[in-house]
Order: C-alpha cells, then sequence, then structure tokens
C-alpha cells in the first residue's frame, strides 16, 4: 500500500506551484497510511505543514456531516426521499422540489441575491428562500449549495437543533472523529485557507461566505477535520454494519447507484459517481470541497483516498487546480 505513482503526483502539484502543500491519507481494509508534504502558508510567513493539522474541507460538509445524517432520517422513516420541500420549509413556495431533488442537485433552483455576503443570517435565509426554480429542474444535474443550506434546514425542522450540531453529535462523535469540529479551539492547528481584502488571512473560521454567515445553520460547508478524521469515516463507508447507528448500511450499499431522475448524470444522493479502471469497471463514489479537498471511495474494493489541500491559499480560485486535482484522482484509479 504505497501508491508511489499517486505520491508523485501529488509532489507534482507541489514543484509545480498548484498548492502549497497536501495532506492524504490511503485507506486499504482496515489499513491506513496517511503523510503530508509542503507548507501549511505561505503567507504572512512560511509555515511546514506538520502531521495532524486541520482543514477547513468545505463541500465535504455536505457528504460526511449532512447526507450522514439525512441517510439516518430515511432509515428511520421520519424523512422521505418523495417528500415536498415545502411541507417542511413553508416559507419555499414551489412544491414541486423534493428531497430527492436537493440530495442529487437536480432542483433547478437558481437566483441572484444583491450583496449576499453582507447580509445578516436572518437576512440571507429569507433570501435563499425566496429563489426560484429554474429550466434545468429535474432534467440535469447542476451542482449548487443551496440544496444542502435548504436540507440542513429540513434536519433541523425534524431533530430540533441547527445541522451542525445535529453533525457533530450523530456522526463526527459517535465515529471517533476526535479531531472533526465545526469550530475549532486552537487555530494554531488549522491549516490558512484564502487571504481576502473584508477578512483578511482566513484561519481556523469557515471560508465558504454563505457558511460564514449562516454558522451553524449551514449544511453545505463549515467543517474542519484531518486525513485520518476522515480516514475514519471512509472505513466507516467501506463497513458500515460496524456502525449501523451511524451510517445505515442499507443506504449506504445503495450509493453507488445514480438517483438522479434520469439515471444518467452520474449522481448519487449526495456523492458523484465515477469508474474504477481494473480489473472490473464498478462505481466509485466520490466529492470535493472548494479549500482543495476531496474523498474517493471504492466500497467494493474495500479502498479509499483522503486528499487535503490549501488550494486557495493565499488565493483563489486558483483554476489550473481543477485540471491537475482530477489527474490525481485518475492516477489513483488506475494504480489502486
Amino acid at each position: 500500500m504505497t501508491y508511489p505513482q499517486t505520491k508523485a503526483a501529488l509532489q507534482q502539484l507541489l514543484t509545480d506551484g498548484i498548492v502549497p502543500g497536501v495532506s492524504y491519507a490511503f485507506i486499504d481494509g482496515d489499513r491506513v497510511e496517511t503523510g503530508e508534504m509542503g507548507q501549511a502558508a505561505l503567507v504572512p510567513h512560511r509555515e511546514a505543514l506538520r502531521p495532524g493539522m486541520v482543514y477547513d474541507v468545505a463541500s465535504l460538509t455536505k457528504v460526511v456531516g449532512t447526507l450522514s445524517v439525512t441517510l439516518q432520517l430515511l432509515a428511520q422513516g421520519r424523512l422521505r426521499l418523495t417528500d415536498r420541500v415545502s411541507d417542511w420549509l413553508p416559507a419555499w413556495q414551489d412544491r414541486r422540489v423534493t428531497i430527492r431533488h436537493l440530495l442529487t442537485h437536480t432542483s433547478g433552483i437558481i437566483g441572484y441575491i444583491p450583496n449576499r455576503n453582507q447580509l445578516s443570517a436572518p437576512d440571507l435565509t429569507a433570501a435563499l428562500l425566496q429563489l426560484h426554480v429554474g429550466p434545468t429542474f429535474d432534467r440535469k444535474m447542476v451542482y449548487a449549495d443551496v440544496n444542502y443550506i435548504f436540507m440542513g434546514w429540513i434536519v433541523e425542522r425534524i431533530l430540533g437543533e441547527p445541522i451542525q450540531v445535529a453533525a457533530q453529535h450523530r456522526v463526527l462523535t459517535p465515529l471517533g472523529m476526535v479531531h472533526s469540529t465545526f469550530t475549532p479551539q486552537d487555530v494554531s492547528q488549522c491549516v490558512p485557507t484564502a487571504v481576502t481584502r473584508e477578512r483578511g488571512l482566513i484561519r481556523g473560521t469557515v471560508h465558504d461566505p454563505k457558511g460564514y454567515v449562516l454558522q451553524r445553520r449551514c449544511g453545505s460547508a463549515g467543517l474542519f477535520s484531518t486525513a485520518q478524521d476522515l480516514a475514519t469515516f471512509c472505513q466507516a463507508y467501506l463497513y458500515p454494519e460496524k456502525v449501523a447507528g451511524v451510517l445505515p448500511p442499507t443506504w449506504i450499499h445503495r450509493l453507488t447507484a445514480d438517483w438522479t431522475p434520469n439515471g444518467q448524470a452520474n449522481r448519487s444522493l449526495g456523492w458523484a459517481l465515477t469508474a474504477s479502471q481494473w480489473p472490473t469497471a464498478h462505481r466509485i463514489i466520490w466529492h470535493s470541497g472548494f479549500t482543495g479537498t476531496y474523498l474517493v471511495i471504492d466500497q467494493q474494493a474495500k479502498q479509499a483516498m483522503v486528499f487535503l489541500t490549501n488550494r486557495v491559499h493565499p488565493v483563489a480560485p486558483n483554476l489550473p487546480y481543477l485540471d491537475q486535482r482530477n489527474a490525481v484522482i485518475g492516477t489513483y484509479l488506475a494504480e489502486k
């Protein structure tokens, strides 16, 4: 379990100046190999990446936190994929949109919110609930944070606590993800993300603007975690029967299916779908985060990869990273 080609591809990201540093984990059954290379920060001064540093994992929050709690509620019969969003969130007027649309990013919800990042949490909440459904509804997968923000609010309606609180109690703590949190206490252990004019160096607070406003009520971003903790999460996906109260096996094993309305968008509940390359093709789930993070989980082969970097440091959006990220995933899938 050494993955020399994948590690070389990670090192190339540093050599080419695409990212300052990388923390990673390779999971093969019950074995885990973690490592790190490069820098945690370049500004205001260079800082070496240390083992166990905590990352703002951005949209990995959707699958690690919000989806996990949602699957629990589906397994308990407290929620159904066919439930209308408007039944749970009465301020949302379009009765066509269901839980399944939110989870597969096929809701078609669109719209522009003026001065969005400067709004208060109540005003942003109201503005999001006034968005509308566009022409891609039920036909096309269009990834959008609003789907998981709504999903978090629905979870809150059912459980009576903010989604991030629910995720901590119902997912992170029972899985033993002891370094994962929505409220880091030791900022020095956090890898800095971007440097912005409005907020300066962002370190230990969520980078995502909507997450920064909504705080505990944001189901799309806000989680901080480590490579080791996310390896623990991946192992739970490989063996959900061991943690059935946290990750319902019946639902976890169905996540390699395409759950979009037309079944052809390579999207599951929460996760994106890709295919293994050897020895026989089968579906693999994966998800990325804007800050430069991703998980790849091959449930059939009992293998997974965790990749964490701060690709928005010192500045976003760092578009060259996206192609390089996909190339690293391809290298890993070909090598494992």
